[in-house]
């Protein structure tokens, strides 16, 4: 549960997730709330102000799931009218997958072919694990620039 200061601190219009493939499974979180009650998805999370994406998917990984992961390649990022949500290809580092107790009721590694298959797999889920076992996808470019936190991405080679 949210504290006061987190509700005011979170960009609600800004959120991120993270695929991370390993020994051929993927993980995965069951969603304890909102549409996405009962399914298994990819673990991510809104923003909060000042903070970068690629630090968010870390932070979200860590929270929700205890492994902790790097971000890398950009795999899409999906815009409506009222924000967006961008999908990071993300290396396992080191922890053991557990549940948080509170966004997730389990959090498991599934074969990608089965989590392809899955019923309780959204549609955008499986879309970013397809696009996470290619090799293709945007990655941080360095060019000249005098802002320390600006990143940019790009699918130059």
């Amino acid at each position: 549960m949210l504290t006061q200061e987190e509700i005011n601190h979170t960009n609600w219009s800004q959120s991120v997730a993270g695929v991370c493939i390993r020994d051929g499974k993927v993980l995965l979180a069951r969603h304890t709330y909102g549409n996405g009650t009962g399914k298994l998805i990819i673990p991510g999370g809104y923003l909060t102000f000042g903070e970068l994406p690629e630090e968010t998917v870390v932070r979200e990984y860590m929270e929700e799931t205890g492994v902790t992961v790097i971000p890398g390649r950009l795999l899409g990022i999906r815009f409506n009218e009222k924000d967006w949500y961008a999908v990071f290809a993300v290396t396992y580092v080191e922890g053991e997958a557990r549940s948080d107790g509170d966004e997730n009721s389990e959090v498991i590694w599934m074969d990608i072919d089965e989590a392809l298959k899955d019923e309780t797999v959204p549609g955008l889920t499986k879309v970013m694990i397809e696009c996470a076992i290619k090799t293709e996808g945007m990655v941080q470019t360095d060019y000249p620039t005098t802002s320390q936190r600006t990143i940019l991405y790009t699918d130059l080679k």
